[in-house]
């Protein structure tokens, strides 16, 4: 049984693995014509487009991993469908839940890696990238970090450690120098975009000289800084690319403060959810496969994934809209689309068994 469980995890593992260098130079080619729109602004060139793109695949590769894995297993599994191998393998006693087991193997090393994709490769990859592109396109030093945002602004240095929008900041240090020598220390508490000005509010700042420091305290004061809604929109990474950990800080950070963190519990729920979309789209491609059996050829069952794949997709979009429109609990919205998913299989299963 050892062995046949490897064959199956192989052929679901060779078939996305296939899958996959189809469709990321595909995905790339894509991302590439839609961003060289943003090549010639200011300092940014085709190399850096190239290089923004390549930096950003990761995170694109994630979230098309459980329709590659799902077009995976078809066309691993298929292929042995093709050759009479699954029928050889049902007729020598192997039952269809054992075929599952043996799939879902290859699911789980799938799924490990989506997990270290999106959590360990994309965001670094992705704040990398932002911040490349927004470098080039307005000549700011900007930086995402484990600390926060870092800037500098002329004879400034910035660090935002929370950023709620573009036009909202929170926990705010602001350093300014001459050399190599520090002038002025700033900290406050927030700080929102108005008429086009910032507004530091609650904050202390400290002027240091050669023989004192003094401290200042004021609810609120003008901010001059190059340091736009417009920059912070290109730098700030998108929620669904932040890692689970982050996104669990922020969630937390955005209820303390009385904010709506609708948008990130949603983004959250998805990220604990994708494992488990990788394993159930490989447990619904199987009575696809026990389904047609030797009658469908390579094409047929590309066109099937890719169909289950789209309906995949629009279910799971469905029902995080009715989270964030309804207030639904995001955890049950996530976990419901592969549930409903994997019981259609299980009716399917049981009418081919």
């Amino acid at each position: 049984m050892r062995i046949i469980d490897r064959y199956l995890a192989k052929a679901v593992l060779g078939g996305t693995l296939l899958t996959l260098a189809v469709l990321v130079p595909l995905l790339a080619f894509f991302l590439l014509a839609d961003e060289l729109d943003q090549v010639g602004m200011a300092q940014y060139r085709f190399l850096d487009a190239v290089l923004f793109v390549t930096l950003s695949m990761p995170r694109y590769i994630y979230q098309v991993f459980p329709i590659a894995t799902l077009i995976g297993a078809l066309v691993g599994l298929g292929t042995l469908a093709s050759r009479s191998e699954l029928v050889a393998i049902r007729a020598a006693g192997v039952s269809i839940a054992r075929i599952v087991l043996g799939a879902q193997i290859g699911g789980l090393i799938l799924a490990l890696i989506a997990v270290l994709l999106g959590e360990v490769v994309a965001p670094p990859a992705e704040q990398r990238a932002l911040a490349l592109r927004a470098r080039a396109q307005t000549g700011n030093v900007v930086q995402m970090t484990a600390s926060g945002f870092w800037a500098k602004d002329g004879d400034t240095f910035v660090q935002i450690r929370e950023i709620a929008s573009g036009r909202q900041l929170s926990d705010i240090e602001i350093y300014r120098v001459d050399g190599d020598r520090l002038l002025e220390a700033t900290h406050a508490a927030g700080a929102r975009y108005r008429g086009g000005n910032w507004v530091l509010e609650n904050l202390e700042r400290s002027r240091i000289s050669d023989d004192r420091v003094e401290v200042e305290r004021v609810e609120a004061a003008g901010w001059s800084s190059l340091l736009s809604p417009r920059l912070l929109k290109v730098i700030v990474v998108e929620p669904h690319a932040l890692p689970v950990w982050g996104l669990f800080r922020y969630i937390a950070f955005m209820k303390t403060n009385g904010q709506d963190a609708g948008p990130y519990e949603v983004a959250f729920w998805g990220k604990i959810v994708h494992p488990f979309l990788v394993l159930s789209v490989i447990f619904v491609s199987i009575p696809v496969l026990l389904g047609s059996a030797r009658t469908s050829g390579l094409g047929g069952r590309i066109f099937a994934g890719i169909v289950i794949g789209i309906a995949f997709y629009l279910v799971s979009r469905t029902f995080s809209f009715l989270a964030l429109l309804y207030h639904l609990n995001p955890g049950i919205a996530a976990f419901s689309p592969p549930i409903l998913f994997v019981a259609a299989a299980l009716l399917l299963l049981r009418r081919v068994g």
